[in-house]
């Protein structure tokens, strides 16, 4: 009897153990089932979930409304899903690429009206005209007056030399002829002045590509120095959209590694011309090696024109311009430098001059950006440093308008300050 008990015992456990059992394997069949439903209902394989580059439609296709075709290679799509309905359904879950249009770039003004406008405000700042007009509009001219016009010119920042050469021409000039008509003293001043700035100097900006020894052309590099205060980061922008607007390739190299809006500075400026800039993500990295960097990447993508700007440094600092060298050494491993620019401003006067001429001998200048030409500069610095360096003002800069460059017109400059 106690065997039989034992036994129903033993039965009923395994009965209801059973039974658990089917409970739980129903359970799953149901979640199985529905599970399979919702796959059923989807069209996306688990191959097209992952995530790839976007790249932009074609423009014609976009503007017909056309959805881009799946990429070449997907995975297969799951059992089930190759009917034309979820064909139909796959396309229509993707999105449509939305192109976003370029960002409107700055256009330069013409050179005719920059131009105009380099006339006008060096009409209006009067720097050494307005002296000596008030001199030659006496009629007849005394010894004074002679004087006086000398030392109008000296402190315009001609320079002695200069002013010297200057004044004893115009005295021969109007011993010769005899004439005391303020008028024709003033065309007689503007030839000799004209003569001294010096019309024949070749002011182009030098930007033929260098040829590599594998017979490939290379950027022409365009080194950008001076001092700081000067407007050299500015200056580097401004250039930039100039050469842009001449459907010129640009890549601008933020070297000026030791001030922090530097960089950032330029990068405002690249976006807004629509140019790349090469800088260094910490902040006191090695200026050489950021030119040498942004030189490089100018050569791998094959631009016209590499810009780097430098950190304004003190001409007495003789570690900083020591630096200076080793940037444009760097620079020439990848491309010959074709311009050295040094930006002076306008106002320093003879300061200036010795400013230029340190940095002359550092790193070899090609040419001069004077800037603050406009208000209070003295115009006779740009004789001055020409004739202290042998190298002509290419550019001149007139206020901190994204136009107010230009390059230098010696007739124009001298028609403007005398006849303010």
């Amino acid at each position: 009897m106690d065997v039989l008990v034992n036994f129903l015992s033993t039965t009923e456990g395994i009965v209801s153990a059973l039974a658990v059992g089917v409970a739980f394997v129903s359970m799953i069949g149901v979640a199985v089932g529905r599970r399979s439903s919702k796959s059923s209902d989807t069209t996306t394989s688990p191959d097209t979930t992952a995530e790839e580059p976007v790249v932009a439609a074609d423009s014609s296709s976009m503007e017909s409304g056309s959805t881009p075709h799946p990429q070449e290679g997907a995975g297969p799509p799951a059992l089930g899903e190759a009917d034309a309905t979820g064909e139909h359904d796959r396309e229509s879950a993707v999105e449509p690429i939305v192109v976003d249009e370029a960002p409107a770039l700055d256009v330069p003004e013409s050179l005719p009206s920059r131009m105009e406008r380099l006339r006008s405000r060096l009409a209006r700042s009067g720097s050494i005209g307005a002296a000596l007009l008030s001199v030659l509009s006496r009629g007849d001219l005394s010894a004074a007056d002679w004087e006086e016009m000398e030392d109008s010119l000296l402190m315009a920042d001609l320079g002695l030399e200069a002013t010297e050469e200057l004044m004893s021409a115009l005295r021969t000039r109007v011993k010769v002829t005899g004439t005391q008509d303020p008028q024709q003293v003033k065309t007689y001043l503007a030839e000799e002045l004209l003569t001294l700035v010096n019309p024949d100097m070749d002011r182009s900006l030098n930007l033929s590509r260098p040829v590599a020894e594998d017979g490939n052309p290379v950027p022409a590099s365009v080194l950008m120095v001076g001092v700081n205060g000067t407007g050299k980061t500015t200056t580097v922008g401004k250039l930039a959209r100039i050469l842009v607007a001449e459907n010129k390739t640009v890549l601008l190299g933020a070297a000026d590694t030791f001030r922090a809006a530097a960089a950032d500075q330029l990068a405002t400026w690249g976006e807004r011309v629509g140019v790349d800039v090469v800088r260094s993500d910490r902040e006191g990295a090695d200026p050489a090696s950021v030119a040498f960097d942004a030189v490089r990447e100018g050569v791998s993508r094959g631009v016209d024109v590499v810009l780097v700007d430098t950190a304004g440094r003190l001409q007495n600092k003789s570690t900083l311009m020591d630096e200076l060298g080793k940037v444009k050494r760097v620079m020439e491993r990848q491309a010959p430098v074709n311009e050295v620019l040094l930006v002076l401003d306008a106002t320093t006067g003879q300061n200036g001059m010795r400013q230029a001429q340190v940095f002359a001998e550092a790193v070899g200048i090609t040419g001069i950006v004077l800037t603050k030409l406009d208000g209070s500069a003295k115009g006779g610095i740009v004789v001055s440093v020409q004739r202290e360096l042998g190298v002509p003002v290419k550019f001149v800069g007139l206020g901190e308008g994204v136009d107010d460059l230009a390059p230098f017109d010696p007739a124009a400059f001298v028609d403007a300050i005398v006849n303010a």
